[in-house]
């Protein structure tokens, strides 16, 4: 029996009525074990921060935006893959 993957998107969440959304903070990097729960990023308006957890176990394996972003809702921030078993 071998393994597969699955990918599961960072997508911006929808924080309220706000125009700007800043990216200001990635806590891991490319490669780094992620626990369910973990607060991946940190993402800030112009009333408060949101920070953004994992919704699953598994391996950053993607970062689509940098440190310092200007963002919208519904924009991919980075992917989390995790191991399957077939």
């Amino acid at each position: 029996m071998g393994s597969k993957t699955e990918d599961f998107e960072l997508i911006t969440p929808d924080l309220g009525d706000t125009d700007k959304i800043e990216l200001v903070r990635w806590n891991f990097r490319l490669g780094d074990q992620i626990n369910e729960g973990a607060e991946v990023c940190e993402l800030v308006t112009d009333k408060a921060s949101f920070p953004m957890e994992s919704p699953i176990n598994g391996i950053l394996a993607r970062i689509d935006r940098e440190k310092g972003s200007v963002i919208k809702k519904g924009e991919i921030l980075g992917m989390i893959r995790r191991k399957v078993s077939e």
